[in-house]
């Protein structure tokens, strides 16, 4: 299995912004489905971003459309999530998870967000967000 690192949460404001990195050691992320989750206590998880590495296609949490972006800049093992105009409501863990191929060639990114299937998934440990003046 992939191992996932996720960084760059934090305390921030409403209305900044961060960038979060999951970085996977070890291997590269080709071919590979990504995706970025949150859980806000009390809450289930839930899909906000999704990536496919070998077509480009992306799935956005509706709440979260327009406000953030997820992306592979030429880093092989790094994906980021930078989010923007973050709101109260945002806050939660945020957690990395990945699907390799051949799996991943079987699902897509909306089928991964909304979790109707998560075949060979590997985990992050998360990074705590806190949007709060």
């Amino acid at each position: 299995q992939v191992q996932l690192v996720e960084s760059g949460g934090g305390l921030v404001q409403p209305g900044g912004s961060l960038r979060l990195s999951c970085a996977a050691s070890g291997f590269t992320l080709d071919f590979y489905m990504i995706g970025w989750f949150r859980q806000a206590p009390g809450k289930q998880r839930e899909g906000v971003s999704c990536l496919s590495i070998s077509d480009g296609s992306t799935y956005y949490l509706d709440s979260l459309k327009g406000r953030s972006t997820i992306s592979r800049i030429n880093a092989k093992t790094t994906v980021y999530l930078q989010m923007n105009s973050l709101k109260p409501e945002d806050t939660a863990v945020y957690y990395c998870a990945a699907i390799p191929a051949p799996a991943a060639l079987y699902i897509n990114v909306e089928a991964m967000c909304l979790q109707r299937t998560l075949p060979s998934v590997s985990w992050g440990q998360g990074t705590q967000v806190t949007v709060s003046s």
